[in-house]
């Protein structure tokens, strides 16, 4: 089990990279550790959950409010959890998230860490300490920025992964690509999805990279006040379709990809629209939907980028050079008009 790891400005985190679940009791103490997860993973490993104290909850996004998180407090209440207890998140994006706001506000902040399940929780999700809740249609409204104390990697959880998750994985991953890392892109364009699949060490390779991109990039500016926004890159008019439309975070964020790419090439003179496009295709992912444009503007002028009558939208120089501009709303929805 290799551990590494890195500073961020109030707190550190442990990464265990190609670790095992059986690895966790060397992390955390039974005694004192408590795990959430939800009712398909614990289906599908209940067996690895013996013997210690686990909550369940409901599985899927419509699950990521208040009223889980008020659920999960009721358990912990019930389990007497207290300053020293350590919750592990075991999940995806959403139990991450879940887990990592409850530990935020349970007795004003308790320690936390994740094992991530999916592709995207570990390329993505389980990284840069953001951690909340849906409140209505408007996502991740609610939350705190707070770093887990440790992120285990036990790839074995990847094998009972479904193809639309795959794709949720992809997709961040070629984001990460598209914002920072022009030589990830080239790499990507020669593979495929089955291509990682079917080699472990390619894989692991992959989501040791991406977690190193995501990483650095919140090192640098944990509190999003400079190039943590390209991070949301896709993630603006995407975030607003996810919603609307009630498609995967995946899908939605290619479609968004593809718009802001489009939108590079009329504000800053982004030459690889159609680059950006034939890759997502090449991962099972689309790059275009018809959606009801009003509804989807009213929902991304609650972006939390949005400042005052304008909002800072993530755009492409370069593959692997991202720039923002804050567009006014007005010339924004009249873009989005015109898709």
């Amino acid at each position: 089990m290799k551990k590494l790891t890195y500073k961020f400005s109030n707190s550190s985190v442990d990464y265990y990279f190609n670790s095992s679940f059986s690895q966790l009791k060397k992390i955390v103490d039974k005694k004192t550790a408590i795990i959430i997860t939800d009712e398909i993973i614990f289906k599908e490993h209940g067996e690895k959950f013996k013997d210690w104290k686990t909550v369940i909850v409901k599985a899927g996004e419509k699950y990521k409010v208040q009223f889980t998180a008020d659920l999960i407090i009721s358990q912990l209440i019930k389990l007497e959890a207290d300053r020293k207890t350590t919750l592990v998140a075991v999940g995806g994006g959403v139990i991450t998230d879940l887990v990592g706001y409850v530990a935020s506000v349970y007795m004003r902040g308790i320690a936390f860490g994740f094992v991530p399940t999916t592709l995207l929780a570990m390329v993505d999700a389980s990284i840069g300490g953001k951690n909340g809740i849906d409140v209505a249609m408007y996502k991740n409204l609610v939350g705190t920025i707070t770093q887990p104390r440790f992120i285990l990697y036990d790839h074995s959880f990847l094998k009972t992964l479904p193809a639309c998750e795959w794709e949720n994985g992809f997709a961040e991953i070629i984001k990460h690509a598209a914002i920072k890392d022009a030589a990830l892109f080239k790499q990507l364009e020669k593979n495929s999805v089955a291509g990682f699949q079917n080699n472990k060490k390619k894989l692991a390779d992959l989501i040791r990279r991406n977690v190193e991109i995501k990483t650095k990039v919140v090192q640098k500016d944990e509190f999003e006040k400079g190039d943590r926004k390209y991070l949301n890159f896709g993630h603006t008019l995407g975030h607003a379709l996810e919603n609307l439309l009630k498609i995967s975070h995946g899908r939605s964020i290619a479609i968004g990809m593809t718009k802001a790419a489009v939108i590079s090439e009329k504000l800053v003179g982004f030459k690889d629209a159609k680059r950006i496009a034939n890759l997502l295709l090449q991962y099972d992912l689309p790059t275009f939907t018809e959606f009801d444009k009003k509804k989807a503007f009213d929902l991304l002028k609650m972006d939390k980028k949005r400042e005052k009558k304008e909002i800072n939208f993530v755009l492409l120089e370069r593959i692997g050079k991202a720039v923002t501009r804050s567009i006014p709303l007005k010339q924004l929805e009249k873009i989005i008009r015109e898709f």
